[in-house]
């Protein structure tokens, strides 16, 4: 069962998604790997944010869609977008019925569900979690809201820290991660380590890095005191146990 995934949501969130997958599988030749599309088309796909925010009208959502439907055409039965962002209701519930109008039937996880499982199953001891992400997942609040759904006390940064340190980390255009992924700049990381200190500091036992850009910057599993929760692992780990269920090694 081939596994398709969405690129250009950024375009490095794509690569680390594929090898995560990689990574995930049991494998001990080229042939024992499985089956991995990534269709990278950035060009087509507006920002997540900026249309959250009312910046651009054009809902990013059907680009998305487009593209899984390629995913299905190319073989790919499962798929996995790897932007925390795409998964507010106002964009994921229209990927989702865009498909169902083209009549598509490729299974699209989603990413926040995986991750508010994988706590609930792997970490039953984190109660409080925070979470860094971009603005247009921290306004629309899709984590918070589903964490709060299960009983968790979530922690998120206050609102000028978002907006001067957090979201810059990510987006800004001289020092933003998605400007510059390789090798990151030091003051996103800076930004960012601010933001984990001041979580930890309001009691965080654990700490999702909410935008698929972030675990580019801090790929260890533990942040200062916190446990680290990587969406994008955990989406990796979820498209290979829907797909190759024998394959996914055990996790570390």
């Amino acid at each position: 069962m081939m596994i398709g995934i969405v690129g250009g949501v950024g375009p490095y969130a794509g690569l680390d998604l594929m090898k995560k997958v990689f990574d995930q599988t049991r494998a001990g030749k080229d042939q024992d790997h499985v089956d991995t599309m990534l269709l990278s088309l950035p060009s087509g796909i507006l920002d997540r944010t900026e249309y959250l925010e009312g910046r651009v009208e054009k809902n990013p959502a059907f680009a998305i869609a487009n593209v899984v439907a390629r995913l299905e055409e190319a073989g790919a039965s499962v798929a996995g977008i790897p932007c925390n962002t795409a998964h507010t209701d106002k964009i994921f519930e229209v990927i989702l019925r865009e498909l169902q109008r083209m009549k598509r039937s490729i299974h699209v996880l989603n990413m926040v569900s995986e991750t508010v499982s994988f706590i609930q199953s792997n970490h039953p001891q984190l109660r409080r979690i925070g979470v860094l992400s971009t603005t247009g997942t921290y306004k629309s609040r899709v984590y918070v809201n589903a964490l709060e759904d299960q009983g968790f006390q979530v922690l998120v940064p206050e609102e000028e820290m978002q907006e001067t340190l957090i979201h810059p980390a990510i987006y800004d255009p001289v020092y933003g991660i998605k400007s510059v992924s390789d090798p990151i700049n030091p003051r996103a990381k800076v930004n960012l380590q601010i933001g984990f200190d001041f979580l930890e500091s309001r009691g965080a036992q654990g700490v999702i890095l909410g935008c698929t850009e972030i675990p580019l910057a801090f790929p260890d599993l533990s942040i200062g005191g916190m446990t680290a929760i990587d969406p994008t692992l955990v989406l990796a780990r979820a498209l290979l146990k829907y797909s190759n269920p024998h394959k996914l090694k055990p996790l570390k």
